[in-house]
């Protein structure tokens, strides 16, 4: 089984009676995923795309099983909405939403808190890109045929570049596990540390391309992670060479305020634990290749 996502994962779909939450929704479907009911208040009783909708995530959890949820709730509600899934008894939630006011997510994550490690919900994003576990099944706003199975993971703040990493990877004829967007705010659900972790126990991955970028302390964190406790190889790459400090760049999270938050510094902490650095954007695939022992064409 994959780490968060497999095709018989029953998702529900918050806000799939909207456009975006219904086109993507669609996409999902078509793709494989498992996909269950859709949540929209107001709309109980109605279906969207042949699935029933529900006034409630417990409504949809009693009546069809669902376990993992996919949010497309706009900023000022997705707090609630994120806080009412791990109510409900959902184990896994993505939250694509972008805006989310930052005192919002310190309220989602002192909720989260109240739950014993059992019965805590596993929250990916907000402002992410979703996961995919290429050929079972996704949740998320990710192009999927860019993703080939295979044995490689992804973990990423910028969804864009995580696109990227896994296309150059495709063309090199290496595949992908399972990619995890963790979002570009300031406060997510799950860290890079998080994600390592559950790669380091999944028998499916190999090895791990890690996306970071200026800002925060996550980067340090998942370094220290990985000298202490990773086995498998992994990948870096840091967003922001020439960013100049105090200047946000993109996501809200992506603003140089500290000690080892600027690009170089990323670099330097990441290679010092033996993380093997890609150079630039471009080098991501290739990157992954040498560490692999594949050979790349030049």
């Amino acid at each position: 089984m994959a780490i968060i996502i497999d095709e018989n994962t029953k998702v529900a779909v918050q806000g799939m009676s909207g456009r975006i939450g219904k086109f993507h929704a669609q996409e999902m479907i078509e793709y494989g995923t498992n996909v269950v009911a859709g949540v929209t208040p107001g709309k109980g009783g109605e279906t969207v795309l042949d699935r029933p909708v529900f006034n409630t995530v417990r409504e949809a959890v009693n009546e069809t099983g669902a376990e993992a949820a996919l949010l497309f709730v706009p900023p000022p509600f997705a707090a609630d909405a994120m806080m009412e899934a791990a109510d409900a008894g959902i184990k896994t939630a993505v939250c694509v939403t972008d805006g989310i006011p930052a005192q919002d997510m310190m309220r989602v994550k002192r909720f989260l808190r109240r739950y014993p490690r059992d019965r805590k919900m596993r929250l990916i994003g907000p402002n992410c890109a979703g996961v995919i576990s290429p050929g079972k099944g996704f949740m998320g706003i990710m192009p999927p045929h860019i993703y080939t199975p295979g044995r490689v993971g992804i973990v990423g703040r910028s969804g864009t570049l995580g696109y990227e990493a896994a296309s150059q990877m495709q063309a090199l004829g290496i595949g992908v596990s399972t990619s995890v967007g963790i979002g570009g705010d300031p406060i997510n659900g799950s860290s890079f540390r998080d994600i390592l972790e559950l790669f380091e126990a999944d028998p499916e991955t190999d090895a791990v391309m890690m996306i970071g970028e200026i800002g925060g302390p996550q980067e340090a964190d998942a370094a220290a992670f990985v000298k202490a406790h990773m086995k498998k190889p992994v990948v870096a790459y840091i967003a922001g060479l020439s960013a100049p400090k105090g200047r946000k760049m993109g996501h809200a999270g992506a603003i140089i305020s500290a000690f080892g938050e600027s690009a170089q510094e990323k670099v330097e902490i990441l290679s010092e634990v033996g993380i093997t650095v890609a150079p630039n954007p471009s080098a991501m695939g290739e990157t992954v290749a040498k560490v692999l022992g594949k050979k790349v064409a030049a």
